[in-house]
């Protein structure tokens, strides 16, 4: 069996889950309003920044000669998840 290199599950995952994500804002805009546009567009935001304890989002590093901001965020909804299974089973059919 040949192994699978760690960066392209990763692509693969990342593509599916933005896929998904266009994929729920385009249903939002199509749905009339109501409990089913609501559960397509709501979503969970995670960012790193916040883990930490800042609330602006982004973790900054200042050495007085240069300032280094790190940010990462992440915004999950319903149709993302489905775009993150359907991307896992892909990359698992074709091995």
């Amino acid at each position: 069996m040949k192994k699978r290199n760690v960066s392209l599950i990763a692509v693969g995952l990342f593509v599916g889950a933005a896929i998904g994500g266009v994929i729920g804002n385009l249903l939002g805009w199509v749905l009339p309003s109501g409990v089913v546009k609501d559960f397509f567009l709501t979503s969970l935001s995670i960012d790193i920044g916040g883990l930490a304890g800042n609330e602006m989002g982004v973790i900054i590093l200042d050495l007085k000669i240069i300032t280094f901001k790190f940010g990462l965020a992440m915004s999950l909804n319903f149709t993302s998840v489905i775009g993150l299974t359907v991307a896992y089973y892909i990359l698992r059919y074709f091995r």
